[in-house]
């Protein structure tokens, strides 16, 4: 993932939210508070594909509407 798309991730809300949850328990494992940086940094790196995927389907969604189309022009 780059910088660029890390930076997006991190202005919305609810990914504020996953890394915060994340920081909480990561901290309650280590026996002190990890810090947001490292929390953040965790996160994105182990959690941040399976969350865009669930959270941002448009991708998927285009794909399979590019492919519907397909499939209804080619029967002409």
């Amino acid at each position: 993932m780059n910088g660029l798309t890390e930076q997006k991730l991190l202005q919305d809300k609810r990914v504020r939210e996953e890394i915060d949850r994340h920081r909480w328990i990561e901290s309650e494992k280590a026996g002190y508070d990890i810090g947001y940086d490292l929390a953040a940094a965790d996160w994105l790196q182990r959690f941040s594909k399976s969350w865009m995927t669930y959270h941002m389907p448009k991708r998927k969604l285009s794909t399979k509407l590019t492919s519907t189309i397909k499939q209804i022009f080619s029967s002409f």
